[in-house]
């Protein structure tokens, strides 16, 4: 009997820990989760013409977070995902404040924010390609 009431506290406890663990970790898991990137959707595609006025590049060595531009159009100042800043290196893409740029791209909400996810960007000669006509990312399938 000795051993039997030793054990029952270490079983309580284990009990305990378990339920605990069992209803506040995924709880905890669920609020620290990033949110999911913003979907490609065809049917809010358009196109515009733009003036950068601002280029946003993560800093070095976060190389897979988006690049994107803001730019004016008309009186709006809209916020341009373009690709993962790897892709934007290896693509030659430059651009700077006052550039006239058409593009072509989806409008998506990503939480309250209102957003251009971008598929096709054509600055003077230069056409860069990052989405396919679907909506895809080219930068997926070339890695």
């Amino acid at each position: 009997m000795c051993v039997a009431s030793e054990i029952q506290p270490y079983r309580i406890l284990f009990l305990a820990v378990f339920f605990v663990s069992s209803c506040v970790l995924p709880a905890t898991a669920q609020k620290n989760q990033a949110p999911s990137p913003p979907k490609y959707d065809l049917r809010t595609e358009t196109k515009m013409k733009a003036t950068v006025e601002e280029v946003k590049l993560p800093p070095k060595g976060s190389e897979k977070e988006v690049a994107h531009l803001q730019v004016k159009i008309e009186a709006d100042s809209v916020d341009v995902y373009l690709c993962p800043k790897s892709f934007f290196d290896d693509m030659g893409m430059s651009f700077n404040k006052g550039d006239e740029v058409a593009l072509t791209g989806s409008k998506v909400k990503h939480g309250e924010a209102d957003l251009v996810l971008a598929r096709e960007v054509v600055k003077g000669n230069d056409t860069f390609v990052l989405r396919d006509d679907k909506g895809n990312p080219v930068w997926a399938s070339q890695r």
